[in-house]
């Protein structure tokens, strides 16, 4: 049994108490109002149904459906004496035993020319976000270029790949707008506070912080209701075809919801996709696609496999000197 120490009991109690507090007003407010603000400010809320068998059907002869993950782990101690590993994966639904692996890999102590006390963290976060947008992105343009699917799912928001990743990125949104293939992010945990905005800038509703869409749409809509949200009210559709179009969804039993992004230039086919997410999604689970949940397992990069591929492929000398922490060592 765990002791737990009467400080940490009280202060997570005052957590409690502070965020009680905080959410009060706006988890008060009618849910009904909240459905009428969001279709009046953000966009309308609509019922989706699930594809036809005959529709999947017309999927798979156009080419199925490419998902693709990435994950990333790391082995060592304190900065920078550590190597960070990603892996990118895309997986056709139509050849699901020709699994597309990408890799990098980084190290403070690699940086050509540079010392590695010259990052910034700031810095070390953009080196890193880029490395692994960047493999997945990679995976997904061998993926088209071998499967020629129908569709791309990626897992996060496809404003993420053009933020970290944006020389690659642009070429793969070229391939899919030139081919014609339909390119779709899909975001479990969002982040985005458009209603909260809205409700902020309503004069009439004395509302003075700015709440996050996870915690106001939480249990608003029923299961395959969908928001389409208008370009104007939100941030990702700045510049015009080069923005993306939106929209959140339940798409499961599960009280909360996903988001998903499409490229601006297919908004016609934004429906139409969320109603195939809707159809890849178990009812019983927690929103996301099946097909990108198997992805995202067989991404992943375990603490032994990233120890056993650097025992393997390092001098123990090596690996001892920079990237086995006095910590791994212990006995106790």
């Amino acid at each position: 049994m765990y002791s737990i120490n009467e400080e940490l009991k009280e202060k997570i109690s005052y957590l409690n108490r502070v965020l009680s507090d905080k959410y009060r007003d706006i988890l008060s407010l009618d849910k009904g109002f909240i459905r009428n603000f969001i279709e009046k400010n953000i966009g309308p809320i609509i019922k989706i149904d699930k594809l036809a068998k005959e529709e999947l059907a017309y999927y798979s002869e156009r080419g199925g459906i490419l998902g693709v993950d990435g994950s990333s782990n790391r082995i060592g101690g304190a900065y920078p004496h550590f190597i960070e590993i990603y892996q990118g994966l895309a997986k056709s639904t139509l050849y699901k035993d020709k699994p597309i692996y990408k890799t990098d890999f980084y190290t403070p102590l690699y940086m050509d020319d540079r010392s590695p006390l010259e990052n910034s963290p700031e810095e070390e976060i953009i080196i890193r976000q880029n490395k692994l947008s960047t493999v997945e992105i990679e995976a997904a343009l061998e993926g088209i270029r071998k499967f020629h699917p129908y569709a791309v799912i990626m897992d996060g928001s496809l404003i993420r790949y053009a933020i970290e990743s944006s020389a690659k990125w642009k070429e793969l949104r070229e391939v899919c707008e030139k081919k014609g293939i339909l390119l779709i992010g899909v975001i479990e945990d969002i982040k985005t506070s458009i209603i909260g905005n809205k409700l902020k800038e309503d004069k009439s509703l004395s509302i003075k912080e700015c709440f996050y869409d996870r915690e106001l749409l939480y249990g608003l809509l029923e299961y395959g209701e969908v928001i389409l949200i208008e370009s104007q009210a939100s941030k990702k559709a700045q510049k015009g075809d080069e923005g993306f179009a939106s929209l959140f969804m339940r798409s499961s039993q599960a009280p909360a919801v996903i988001g998903m992004d499409i490229l601006d230039s297919q908004r016609e086919d934004l429906e139409e996709m969320a109603r195939l997410i809707l159809t890849l999604t178990p009812k019983d689970g927690r929103g996301i696609p099946l097909w990108i949940d198997i992805v995202d397992s067989e991404v992943r990069i375990p603490d032994k496999m990233i120890r056993t591929l650097l025992e393997a492929n390092l001098d123990r000398k090596i690996l001892e000197i920079f990237f086995i922490s006095q910590r791994e060592k212990r006995t106790l």
